[in-house]
C-alpha cells in the first residue's frame, strides 16, 4: 500500500524557489534541497524526479506567480503610465531578492530548451500587456507618440534584468531607484 505523502507540492516548490534563487542550480545540493523543503531524498525523488526536473518545476512555478504579480502591477492607478511605473516600481522594490528567471538565464542562457520555453512564453506574455500600456499611454499622451511601443516593452524588460543584476552586485537603493527613472524617462 502506498503511503501518503507527507508534505505538500506547492510547498515543497516554493521552498526549492527560494534554495535556487540563492544558490542557482550548480550551487544546489541535493541535501540542500532535502533539509529545507523538509521531505526525505526518495520523496523528494518519487514526487519531482530528479535534481534538475524539480528546478524545471519550480522555474515554471516561479515563471507564473512572477507573470501575475507583473500584470496586477500594470493594471494599477488611474492610467497606463500609472501602471507602467507600479510596475518598474514593483521590480526596484524586490530587486534586492534574486529573481530567478534572471538567474537561470545567467546559468544557462539558451541551451536548456525547457527554461527557453518558459522564459519565452513569459516574455510573450509580459511584454504583449507592456506594449498594450504604453499604446494606452500614448493615446492618452502621456508617452511619446513616436516611439514604437513593442520595442519600448523589450527595452524595459531588458531595464528590468539588468536593474536585478545591479541589485545583486550591491547597487544602493538610491542607485536601484535612479535606473528605474530612467528606463521610465526613456518614453517621453
Amino acid at each position: 500500500m502506498a503511503r501518503n505523502k507527507s508534505f505538500i507540492e506547492e510547498e515543497a516548490l516554493d521552498a526549492a524557489i527560494e534554495v535556487y534563487r540563492e544558490h542557482g542550480f550548480e550551487g544546489t545540493s541535493t541535501e540542500m534541497l532535502v533539509g529545507r523543503l523538509k521531505v526525505g531524498r526518495q520523496s523528494l525523488y518519487d514526487t519531482f524526479g530528479d535534481k534538475w526536473k524539480l528546478y524545471v518545476s519550480a522555474v515554471s512555478r516561479y515563471v507564473d506567480m512572477e507573470t501575475g504579480k507583473h500584470l496586477a502591477a500594470l493594471k494599477k492607478g488611474s492610467t497606463a503610465l500609472d501602471g507602467i511605473q507600479a510596475m518598474v516600481d514593483r521590480v526596484v522594490d524586490e530587486a534586492s531578492t534574486a529573481c530567478l528567471g534572471t538567474n537561470a538565464i545567467c546559468e544557462f542562457g539558451n541551451r536548456e530548451p525547457d527554461l527557453v520555453m518558459l522564459r519565452k512564453k513569459a516574455s510573450r506574455v509580459i511584454s504583449s500587456a507592456i506594449a498594450s500600456r504604453i499604446r494606452q499611454a500614448q493615446t492618452e499622451q502621456q508617452v511619446s507618440p513616436d516611439i514604437d511601443a513593442d520595442d519600448a516593452a523589450s527595452f524595459l524588460m531588458a531595464n528590468f534584468a539588468g536593474i536585478r543584476i545591479a541589485a545583486r552586485a550591491g547597487a544602493s537603493r538610491r542607485s536601484l531607484r535612479n535606473l528605474g527613472k530612467m528606463a521610465l524617462r526613456v518614453l517621453r
